[in-house]
């Protein structure tokens, strides 16, 4: 059994709280960027700055 401090973690881009793997990302570790669809739809709302 692993301990939940053993398991990889990343940081979200939108509110900037680190995640810890879940069994459900297992084949797409990856590609996982957000800790939540919640965060996923909120970055994809903001608008980028104007340069």
């Amino acid at each position: 059994m692993r301990r939940k401090s053993d398991l990889p973690r990343k940081t979200c881009p939108a509110c900037g709280r680190p995640f810890t793997w879940r069994k459900k990302w297992e084949r797409s570790w990856d590609e996982v960027r957000y800790c939540s669809d919640r965060c996923r739809r909120q970055k994809a709302k903001q608008k980028p700055p104007a340069a």
